[in-house]
């Protein structure tokens, strides 16, 4: 009877000492930091209110920052691109796509250009973008950096460097329509869904810069939890995150990201993102 007592002791504890740890998330950081901090804190309430959990938001500096800090067990949830996320799951075996973006399912590129250039919207690739200055987003942005280079070796046959005067990387999408804007660069290739609500919020000049072309559709951002979640915050856990997520209708928490809702998604949806990463070298 005493060790009975004993064991259901520990196990209340043990279970106390679950239901106390900080659920802990992070996202990549596509935009200005200041901005995703204050936005991300209130879907850190969210999260806390829906999985009666202890939620806190890690704001990281880097797209390879996101990665180390799942890697490392820093955080448990991320909001990873494509390619980050793939990343992430190789690091962390078991771990999964929860949920992605409506507008993740069918994502695109925008390449868009000072004024200066002359260049006009197309349906393809011009090749008068041969020669000038050129920059990419964040090295592991898959938006900014991997399908774009992707589809600029499809279009010409050719390597960035080989292609244009000078190559750059801006670190965020926000940066590279900053740079484009000022002229600092010819051309950038952004994410569609950052550079529309920029331009809806009033904060592009669309008469210093304007896209010139839309790339055909990828998968790209998502929800991964790490796959030792269960165990650490109970049975069901993961489901529960999901369906948290899935839920998760409010127009202003979905302007932090911004989508118009989650829908369901799952490793196998970025394997083509995996395929096109190890083609260009981007995988180790």
């Amino acid at each position: 009877m005493r060790w009975l007592a004993v064991t259901a002791l520990a196990l209340s504890l043990f279970a106390q000492t679950a239901s106390a740890q900080t659920f802990r998330f992070t996202a990549i950081p596509d935009e200005d930091q200041s901005r995703l901090v204050e936005r991300f804190q209130k879907v850190a309430d969210y999260l806390e209110r829906k999985l009666e959990v202890d939620v806190e938001y890690v704001p990281v500096k880097s797209y390879s920052a996101a990665v180390s800090a799942f890697r490392n067990d820093q955080v448990q949830l991320a909001w990873f691109g494509g390619l980050s996320g793939v990343q992430a799951r190789r690091l962390v075996l078991g771990s999964q796509a929860l949920a992605q973006g409506v507008e993740d399912a069918a994502f695109h590129s925008y390449f868009i250009a000072h004024q200066s250039t002359g260049l006009e919207s197309a349906e393809r690739l011009p090749k008068a973008i041969e020669g000038l200055s050129f920059t990419f987003g964040a090295k592991t942005s898959t938006s900014g950096r991997l399908m774009p280079e992707h589809f600029l070796q499809e279009r010409f046959g050719k390597s960035p460097q080989e292609l244009f005067s000078r190559v750059g990387f801006s670190g965020d999408h926000s940066r590279t329509i900053a740079l484009v804007e000022a002229g600092t660069y010819d051309i950038g290739a952004v994410n569609f869904s950052v550079w529309n609500a920029a331009v809806e919020d009033g904060r592009v000049d669309t008469d210093k810069v304007q896209v010139i072309w839309k790339s055909p559709a990828y998968t790209d951002y998502q929800w991964t939890i790490r796959g030792d979640a269960d165990e650490r915050f109970g049975d069901g856990f993961t489901v529960k995150v999901r369906q948290a997520l899935l839920d998760m209708h409010n127009p202003e928490l979905l302007a932090s990201f911004p989508r118009s809702g989650f829908i369901p998604a799952d490793n196998d949806d970025y394997a083509p993102i995996e395929t096109v990463a190890e083609s260009l070298g981007l995988l180790r």
